[in-house]
């Protein structure tokens, strides 16, 4: 039987760490896995854009929950480690809710058939990243699924970073529609062609995004519960994620706004 949590857990649960706060704590051993995942995916030019673009709060949603209740979490703390899911997932999401960006690399031990990446971990990927998405335009910033449709497109082989890219269709009340895919990342200067030509998806459009390939997409629905006035805001945007600085070695830093009164 699972241990209760600590008063002094329950506090962090109910008081989670800052977007930035969570970028600022993750640094990956040298030489890793997951530092060869974050270099890439930290200085790739559609990482570069949504650090640019301040309608975006950048965040690794797992380091919210409290490290002693992570290890009973499946994306957070199951399925960590060097050949699975080695760095917890780089996040971008709109204050509104309307769209999420999410990098994370799948490795080897995540397998159904040999050196393809299992088909329920994508639809999880997706699952969560979905509702994080929706979470910031309903109510109270949480909801629960309440239905999940996945078609795929193509098989996601182990060993590379996958893209997740969401957005709220629709939000009625304690309600939201979300639509999203998980793709390739792409080529980055490839990718820098199709934003100087266009052909970039900004914003919910669909375009060739640098020979992207598309792997999965989903549709789903997601509500509000009741009491969840109650709950903690475990995974709502706190502003400071959308004005960062990355060094070249990987570290992240908050950057002073034009006011100069520091992180926005």
């Amino acid at each position: 039987m699972a241990a209760q949590p600590s008063i002094s857990t329950l506090n962090r649960w109910a008081n989670p760490p800052s977007d930035l706060e969570t970028l600022e704590q993750w640094q990956p051993n040298p030489g890793t896995v997951a530092a060869t995942a974050d270099q890439l995916v930290w200085h790739h030019p559609f990482t570069q854009y949504l650090l640019r673009d301040p309608i975006y709060n950048a965040s690794r949603p797992h380091l919210k929950i409290p490290a002693e209740m992570r290890a009973q979490n499946l994306t957070g703390g199951t399925l960590v480690g060097e050949d699975m899911i080695p760095s917890p997932p780089l996040t971008f999401v709109t204050d509104d809710g309307s769209e999420l960006v999410s990098f994370t690399y799948v490795g080897p031990s995540l397998c159904g058939h040999p050196g393809i990446v299992h088909g329920g971990l994508l639809a999880t990927l997706l699952d969560e990243g979905l509702a994080r998405c929706c979470f910031p335009a309903l109510p109270n910033k949480v909801g629960v699924t309440a239905s999940l449709k996945i078609d795929y497109r193509a098989p996601t082989k182990a060993g590379q970073v996958v893209v997740l890219r969401a957005w709220t269709t629709k939000v009625e009340g304690r309600k939201a529609w979300v639509k999203g895919r998980l793709e390739t990342l792409s080529d980055p200067d490839k990718w820098t062609e199709a934003w100087e030509s266009g052909e970039f998806a900004q914003r919910g459009g669909v375009g060739k995004d640098g020979g992207a390939v598309v792997l999965v997409e989903a549709e789903a629905l997601f509500v509000e519960p009741k009491g969840a006035a109650n709950m903690p805001k475990l995974y709502a945007p706190t502003g400071d994620g959308s004005r960062v600085k990355v060094t070249a070695d990987g570290h992240v830093h908050g950057t002073v706004d034009s006011t100069g009164s520091g992180s926005k």
